[in-house]
């Protein structure tokens, strides 16, 4: 007997379309999901140097910034490792 009176064809092949439906989109939230956590880490990057008040000469900037970064960057590697992670 064919489901539903025969609207859908055959369910076998409408129970096979619907999982590769399901499969697509678990990739789709997958992908975003990463885009996400890459901008974050971009945004969390870009914040936190923003809000640096660099004082002194090139040399002392560097350094302000060499240490936000030390603090951020770690967070920043985190985030996109595990967005990658995800994708695979």
């Amino acid at each position: 007997m064919e489901g539903f009176g025969g609207l859908f064809g055959d369910p076998d092949d409408l129970q096979r379309r619907m999982a590769e439906f399901a499969e697509s989109m678990q990739g789709q939230q997958k992908l975003a999901w990463a885009d996400n956590a890459i901008q974050l880490a971009v945004a969390m990057t870009v914040a936190a140097i923003n809000r640096i008040n660099v004082q002194g000469n090139a040399e002392q900037q560097a350094q302000q910034i060499r240490q936000v970064m030390a603090t951020v960057f770690p967070e920043a590697v985190t985030l996109v490792r595990e967005a990658r992670s995800g994708l695979q």
